[in-house]
């Protein structure tokens, strides 16, 4: 197991439609986000549903796909590593984000639904 360092599997479904542009350097960059759902039962012994949402971000042939195929509520499959990065905001206050940049995709549920 020593070479699995840094991987991410998610199943979800996307909560916007990917937003895509390309940098400076000509390379594709697609941006969006996906929820997964953890369903369970309490200690009364109702059901709780959690969800939890993932920033993703996918580059060239990867955002290609995600730009001509993926829309609001599609089902899909990734797998990925996970990153982190600060940037300064307009007010000068430093920011952190964790994202998954996304190495596969996997289009799942009816073409209807995409």
């Amino acid at each position: 197991m020593h070479t699995i360092k840094n991987k991410v599997q998610l199943i979800g479904n996307l909560g916007n439609t990917p937003e895509v542009k390309n940098t400076q350097s000509g390379k594709k960059l697609a941006r969006f986000s996906i929820a997964t759902n953890e369903i369970y039962r309490n200690a009364k012994g109702e059901k709780v549903k959690e969800t939890t949402w993932h920033n993703l971000v996918a580059w060239g042939k990867i955002a290609d796909v995600a730009e001509k195929y993926l829309n609001k509520g599609s089902e899909v499959a990734i797998e990925g590593k996970l990153i982190s990065r600060s940037y300064t905001d307009k007010e000068g206050v430093k920011k952190y984000i964790s994202e998954v940049e996304v190495n596969e995709l996997l289009m799942l549920g009816s073409k209807a639904s995409a």
